[in-house]
């Protein structure tokens, strides 16, 4: 295994996170109650059982085993702005999104779903595959924005199966034309329905959108709290004018909406020595609920990169769908240009495409210890 490319643990990829204040033992009190009224919320035996593991899995136990489900900073910032109704089917869904994955079980959907309203971007950041000319270029088909007919499809087939839908992939999803229109029709559906934006274009329309949607995350993507490192990192970008965006949605969050539910997280790529999770807490602070750092991984060369001898399955194969703008559906995005797609959501289901004899044989390999069969999974390491 090459030393310079460990490899990349997708379940926590966290370098760092911090927040305003987590309440740990008051979510835990929560669950604990709930718990012990099980049997009012009328879940069915299947739903059931699941609940009650994520909740013995949480609470204090005498047997001393290591947790295999606990619960991270944003796990609890989550569940702490949830009603006590909304607990269950939450911890349904996060348990099967975090436990699933380690132990290879395979439910009939998967627990989380990424749409692309768009593959375009107006950065091209150092360790992003948007630097990639190929990928870029109108040429090679990859770049486009999702319809709004073909967006309803999607969501109407993962409303009641799956809370776990992130608006955002290979491109800037406020780039789409039909961007609020998609924001509006998620509205009340999930709850953990999440946007990743670099805030370029976060204007007050696009600011109320994602509030009165009920975002439950809005991730804004930079990397620095001071120029010239952040535009060195995020080329294209401007530090000013992002800073001037995120603060215009803390304002209208604080004015027009102080009962929002939505977290805000300011999140950035590890790569260089200079970033300080310190200096971005004292900068971005003010104007977030959560400032973060996550792992490298140098997927903008994912088809150039050395082949490894890494055999530990990919947990994305049993947690995560991309859903493209243009309907196609790919295991993961470190393959962005589709090698591995297995087929379109304009054609066949979600769960049909979720079970499909490609995502069934890309698993099989993995379970084989045979990835070296893939392309390019024998280039990546994430597991």
């Amino acid at each position: 295994m090459d030393k310079e490319r460990p490899l990349y643990q997708k379940h926590n990829s966290f370098v760092g996170i911090r927040s305003k204040g987590t309440d740990t033992q008051g979510v835990l009190r929560r669950v604990q109650a709930m718990r012990g009224e099980i049997d009012r919320y009328g879940l069915p035996p299947e739903k059931k059982q699941i609940v009650l593991a994520a909740c013995d899995a949480l609470l204090p136990s005498a047997s001393g085993a290591a947790p295999v489900f606990d619960l991270t900073v944003n796990v609890v910032e989550e569940m702490a702005r949830l009603g006590d109704d909304e607990l269950p089917r939450y911890l349904f869904y996060r348990y099967r999104y975090d436990v699933f994955p380690k132990t290879l079980r395979l439910d009939d959907f998967p627990p989380c779903l990424q749409i692309e309203p768009t593959s375009v971007c107006n950065f091209r950041c150092v360790f992003c595959y948007q630097v990639d000319e190929e990928f870029t270029s109108k040429a090679g088909g990859h770049m486009g924005m999702m319809p709004l007919d073909l967006f309803k499809r999607v969501v109407d087939q993962a409303e009641g199966r799956c809370e776990a839908v992130t608006l955002a992939s290979r491109g800037d999803p406020l780039i789409a034309p039909d961007f609020v229109s998609m924001l509006d029709y998620c509205r009340g559906k999930f709850l953990a329905l999440k946007v990743n934006t670099n805030a370029w274009i976060l204007d007050e329309r696009k600011c109320r959108a994602l509030l009165e949607a009920g975002v439950n995350t809005v991730v804004f993507s930079a990397d620095a709290a001071s120029e010239p490192l952040y535009s060195q990192l995020r080329v294209g970008g401007s530090l000013e004018r992002v800073v001037k965006n995120v603060r215009r949605f803390r304002d209208i969050r604080e004015k027009h909406y102080p009962d929002s539910r939505t977290i805000t997280r300011v999140s950035g790529v590890f790569v260089d020595e200079k970033q300080s999770l310190d200096e971005m807490e004292a900068f971005w602070g003010e104007m977030v609920d959560q400032v973060a750092f996550v792992k490298y991984n140098p997927w903008e060369n994912t088809y150039e990169n050395p082949v490894n001898d890494v055999t530990t399955p990919c947990s994305d194969l049993w947690r995560r769908m991309f859903v493209w703008f243009d309907g196609r559906v790919n295991p993961c995005d470190v393959d962005f240009k589709s090698a591995l797609a297995v087929g379109n959501a304009r054609d066949r289901s979600l769960a049909d495409l979720w079970r499909s004899e490609g995502y069934e044989r890309l698993r099989a390999l993995h379970l084989a210890k045979q990835r070296s069969k893939a392309f390019p999974c024998n280039r990546c390491t994430v597991i």
